[in-house]
């Protein structure tokens, strides 16, 4: 109880956390919302918060599915990888097509291109049924 009253701030950290895991696990059926970036932000709420609630929800399989390779060795496999990018990508034209401003359509589009770019070449690919690499690649 004397954490509470320490740092009350944690409250906040912990309900944007469930807040973030609740929207991750409705973004796992519904392809408009993206999962992996609200559970990312899910784990750090959490972790913020208490250290408890992080540990169960590392241990869930929500965060074993999705997160865990890429939070133990930064890699993905190319399903998750575009499960990502598609729906992201979808929502970014939908706001450069919207948007009559030459600058922000410039700045869309080099999103776009930074996001793909970011996602080949910084993150790892594995086989399908592969979770993360094999310690001799690490």
């Amino acid at each position: 109880m004397k954490d509470w009253k320490k740092n009350p701030f944690r409250i906040v950290w912990l309900f944007a956390g469930f807040l973030c895991m609740g929207i991750g696990a409705v973004g796992v059926v519904l392809p408009v919302l993206p999962t992996t970036p609200f559970l990312l932000l899910a784990s750090f709420c959490l972790a913020k918060g208490s250290d408890r609630f992080h540990r169960w929800f590392t241990g869930t399989k929500l965060y074993q599915k999705h997160l865990e390779s890429f939070v133990k060795d930064r890699s993905m496999t190319l399903k998750t990888k575009f499960s990502l990018l598609i729906p992201a990508s979808c929502m970014l034209l939908l706001a450069f097509l919207a948007m009559s401003n030459i600058y922000g359509r410039v700045f869309i589009v080099f999103l776009i291109i930074f996001k793909y770019v970011y996602f080949f070449t910084r993150i790892r690919t594995v086989p399908a049924g592969q979770k993360s690499l094999p310690e001799a690649e690490l």
